[in-house]
Formats: structure tokens, C-alpha cells, sequence
């Protein structure tokens, strides 16, 4: 699935880039994965992922969640959000390489990742931040994304000294990867709103590492 790219008959891995946001460590590449690569794993965990819509905890009621999604990970990585606890799926066989490449980019061995399916503009993903117990104090998430363009948006939980809220606004095409580490969780929620534009399903793949219960 995943081979460095060849540059000047030589091979080189895709770099990653950091982007300046305060108190944010974010590293991403717009295009990580070649089209054709990345061509191949979107149509093939389309197909061959259990796909669930699940049912979430918000404000004290149940609602559909606006996506579909798919848990995967080693035994016993499981994982609690937003009042419910998902066991993992077992991994497939075409995502193992990307988990290899993925978690070599990240400096991360990564033991688990979501599968998040937005089968068009109205599939979204609310304000939140990855910050549940068992990702530890300062996780590294891994982002990879697949299929349609879409808006990712950063914004700050606290205003600054001048009463500014700092944000960032990301557009996240088909193939690129990004990276958050340090604080970033802790100081930023993230969101992908709904977009009225027209657009095709989006794939995205959030690589994490589940640590075991203290």
C-alpha cells in the first residue's frame, strides 16, 4: 500500500511540515499518501469495514452520531467516548501497512485508530478534543485523510492576554496526513463542520495509542 516516493532516482519519505498555532504542536503533509494509494485504501475500506452509526451521549440524551464509524485496534485497546466504550475491531490486512508508515511518521506505535465515514456535506464531527484518560496527558493523534476535501478547525479553549480566541482553519485533502502532539489537545478543540457544498464521502483515520489502565 504504502512506498516512499521517488524524487531525483532517489527515495524519499513525504515530510512533514509544522504549522504555527500557539501552544500547538501540529506537523501535516498535503498530499502524504499518492492518489493512487490512497485511491486504493479509500475504496477499500469502504467496503470492507463493519460500518456503525453509533448512538452518542450529548447534554444528557441519546443522538445518532452524524457519520459512520469503525473502531479498530490490538486486543484490548478499548476505547470510552462520549459515554459509551467501543471494543476494537481487528485490524485488516490493508491497513497494517499504513499503521506501520503512519506510526513511523508520528515517531508513535500506534495500537488502535477510528474510522470516521462522512458520506457527504451533511456528516460532521462537533466541537471536541481528544483528551480521554486513556490517551494519556499528552497524545499524539495521527489524521489521515481520504476521499473528498473538507474544513478542519482549530480553536482555542481559552482566550489570551488580549481577549483574543486563536484559530486556525485546515483544508484536509485526499491523501494528507496530520499530526497533533504536546498540548495541542489540551489547548484546542477541533471540529469538521457541515458544509452546504456539494461533496463526495470523506474517509478520515485518526491513528492513537490506547495506554494501559494504571
Amino acid at each position: 500500500m504504502y512506498e516512499p516516493r521517488a524524487s531525483g532516482g532517489s527515495l524519499t519519505i513525504p515530510t512533514l511540515e509544522s504549522i504555527l498555532l500557539p501552544h500547538a504542536d501540529l506537523r501535516w503533509s498535503s498530499a502524504w499518501l499518492r492518489a493512487a494509494d490512497a485511491d486504493r485504501l479509500l475504496a477499500g475500506l469502504q467496503a470492507c469495514l463493519p460500518w456503525t452509526r453509533h448512538r452518542l451521549r450529548l447534554f444528557g440524551r441519546e443522538v445518532e452520531a452524524p457519520r459512520l464509524s469503525c473502531w479498530i485496534g490490538d486486543p484490548g485497546a478499548s476505547y470510552r467516548y462520549s459515554g459509551a466504550t467501543f471494543a476494537p475491531h481487528p485490524w485488516p490486512d490493508l491497513l497494517q501497512p499504513v499503521r506501520e508508515a503512519v506510526s513511523e511518521a508520528a515517531g508513535v506505535p500506534f495500537n488502535s485508530v477510528l474510522a470516521n465515514l462522512y458520506r457527504d456535506g451533511n456528516d460532521a464531527m462537533g466541537w471536541h478534543s481528544d483528551d480521554e484518560r486513556e490517551l494519556g496527558p499528552q497524545p499524539v493523534i495521527a489524521s489521515l485523510s481520504l476521499g473528498a476535501t473538507r474544513r478542519f478547525v482549530f480553536k482555542a479553549r481559552a482566550a489570551d492576554a488580549d481577549g483574543d480566541v486563536a484559530r486556525h482553519v485546515l483544508d484536509l485533502p485526499h491523501g494528507s496526513l496530520l499530526v497533533m502532539a504536546g498540548d495541542t489537545q489540551r489547548r484546542y478543540r477541533h471540529a469538521l463542520p457541515r458544509t452546504a457544498r456539494p461533496v463526495g464521502p470523506r474517509i478520515n483515520l485518526t491513528f492513537r495509542r490506547i495506554l494501559p489502565p494504571h
